[in-house]
């Protein structure tokens, strides 16, 4: 009575544990057809504007094959578009764990921390308080920032004539003329009084002699 009441439960905990094994079983991954028509489907979803409906899809997607790196491509692209640089990297990093070739995933990760690190450093300068390692650290980041991908690429560019450099200043000579002594001194004759008194009554030169 015993022995077969102990049979009766041992087949009950195995089939337990059956039950519990296959529960506990993710199901397999789709086809690589079935996922590549879901996949289409979510990217036509995002071409017609509903972003949020495609993130969900592509959430959908990265949780059926976690082998497959194109959802998490397509999230940091939308995560980035929506001005979501955290969620836009985190999502970037997976995609490249995935497939290290991504270069969608590696643009949204270089810019986006390009974008973070740009507006910290703009509250660090608006903080005039601010002072110790944070401020300079954040100064030497500039500068490599600056020595890698030049000032153009980090600032607009400045509508300011330069060269070499240097602003370029023009100037303007003006050359003094040199005059030696006496070389502008011009004789000045006195007026030569050619009338006298003879001649200022009479008109006639010779008046005085005849008198």
């Amino acid at each position: 009575m015993k022995d077969r009441l102990f049979a009766k439960l041992s087949g009950v905990v195995v089939a337990c544990g059956v039950i519990a094994g296959c529960a506990s079983q993710p199901p397999a991954p789709p086809t690589a057809e079935v996922f590549n028509k879901s996949l289409a489907d979510a990217d036509a979803v995002a071409k017609a504007g509903d972003q949020d409906k495609a993130l969900g899809l592509y959430q959908q997607l990265a949780k059926s094959d976690p082998t497959r790196e194109e959802p998490w491509s397509r999230i940091a692209q939308i995560q980035f578009a929506q001005n979501h640089y955290g969620q836009a990297i985190v999502a970037a990093q997976e995609a490249l764990q995935r497939d290290a070739t991504d270069r969608q995933a590696k643009s949204v990760l270089a810019v986006a921390g390009l974008r973070i690190a740009t507006q910290s450093l703009g509250e660090l300068r608006q903080d005039s308080s601010l002072a110790g390692d944070a401020k300079s650290d954040a100064q030497a980041l500039a500068k490599q920032l600056r020595d890698t991908l030049g000032e153009s690429a980090l600032f607009p560019p400045e509508t300011t004539t330069r060269t070499g450099g240097r602003i370029k200043k023009t100037r303007t000579v003006v050359h003094k003329k040199v005059t030696t002594p006496g070389a502008e001194t011009t004789a000045t004759v006195p007026p030569t009084n050619t009338s006298s008194g003879g001649a200022a009554k009479g008109g006639d030169p010779f008046g005085a002699l005849r008198n």
